[in-house]
């Protein structure tokens, strides 16, 4: 299967087949590196990670175990770029994932930048040098913050959904940014977004412009709530399995704002239902279809915090969650993309549901009893 590609300005590249993941021991990064080594053996796959994250380094040997090529390195650094081979494809999974990023005293908000947004610059420059494709991971949180907190929300059976008048209400909305499935690709992505959302956003916009002044292909895929065995456990980046591997070792747990009930509501989607569509998006890079596309788990995969602590109950036993109304920094009441787009342009559609997605991380945090220590929360 050629991955190859004829730019309309450059002629393509005559190397074999290879393809370049970045953040490639990353939770996202190595479930997509192991699956597209799975489902396309012949294609030759260069992961690049710089292991900063903590529990990062525990991903290096299944990876190169697998026979992919795996180079410590950071993006930000051209010297790094510059050992690699050129490639066909990149496959951009690197960032700091953090909404709290850069105002939570762990990192600085240059860092979050120069991580998301330099990042991105430099493998757009790679890709400019090799005349390779690129396809950017991007993120429900290049919403609008204001425009997602001004739809009206109801709560039923323990979670919150917009409520059924949601368009005659919100003025902030047009008539087609959120539907029974969730937020469109045509909601407001008027700041304020977090600085996490905002350097995603910018790499976007950056990448569409380098693919259009360059002559070479770019997609953006917007994802909700990646999730699944392996995720790291932290609260601002994996709260699925935060959540489980906490409530399956009795650690504290607390509902934090909207009235300290746990209402508030994120979609969950597998990375792995991502590789059917990424193949798509490498094999037809002259598609005439949107570049920026949501990918995610809708309202189907959908779950509040309230509903994922009964489901713990019943798969661990009882466990106290203390309640705290007090909102914190960016959160939402409800934030569920729809991804109708990505099924009218490409037959894309989620695979796994919701209950396989929590059993799997609930079968992996039995196996690993330190893994919240390991991921990132001592």
């Amino acid at each position: 299967m050629s991955l190859a590609f004829q730019s309309p300005l450059q002629a393509p590249c005559s190397k074999p087949d290879k393809l370049l993941l970045t953040g490639a021991c990353g939770f996202v990064g190595s479930t997509l590196a192991l699956e597209l080594r799975r489902v396309l053996p012949d294609l030759e796959i260069i992961g690049i990670d710089n292991l900063s994250r903590k529990g990062s380094e525990g991903n290096v040997p299944k990876i190169q175990e697998s026979g992919i090529r795996f180079q410590v390195g950071d993006i930000r650094n051209p010297a790094d770029l510059d050992k690699l081979p050129a490639v066909n494809w990149v496959i951009d999974c690197a960032a700091n994932p953090s909404v709290l990023a850069g105002v939570d005293g762990k990192s600085s908000s240059f860092e979050v930048m120069d991580h998301n947004l330099i990042g991105t610059l430099q493998l757009l420059e790679y890709c400019k040098k090799h005349k390779a494709g690129f396809i950017l991971l991007s993120t429900s949180r290049v919403y609008s913050i204001a425009a997602l907190s001004a739809i009206p929300v109801e709560e039923v059976k323990g979670a919150f959904r917009p409520e059924t008048a949601l368009h005659a209400q919100s003025s902030a909305l047009h008539a087609d940014s959120v539907t029974p499935e969730g937020v469109t690709e045509s909601f407001s992505t008027r700041p304020p977004l977090s600085l996490y959302g905002m350097s995603k956003l910018c790499s976007e916009n950056l990448a569409l412009e380098y693919g259009e002044t360059f002559g070479f292909p770019v997609w953006i895929n917007r994802c909700g709530v990646l999730a699944g065995a392996g995720q790291f456990g932290r609260a601002d980046q994996g709260i699925f399995a935060y959540w489980i591997n906490s409530w399956l070792r009795k650690k504290p747990l607390k509902y934090i704002g909207f009235g300290g009930q746990g209402f508030q509501v994120r979609d969950a989607l597998h990375p792995r239902d991502l590789v059917p569509l990424l193949i798509l998006q490498m094999n037809d890079p002259l598609r005439k279809v949107e570049k920026i596309q949501n990918l995610a788990g809708g309202a189907a995969n959908s779950i509040s915090l309230k509903q994922l602590s009964d489901w713990c109950e019943k798969r661990f036993g009882p466990h106290r969650v203390l309640s705290d109304p007090e909102p914190r920094p960016f959160d939402l009441p409800w934030m569920v993309l729809d991804a109708t787009l990505a099924r009218q342009q490409w037959g894309w559609r989620m695979e796994t549901p919701l209950d396989l997605i929590l059993e799997e991380i609930a079968v992996h945090a039995e196996a690993h009893p330190d893994w919240l220590e390991i991921s990132g929360n001592s």
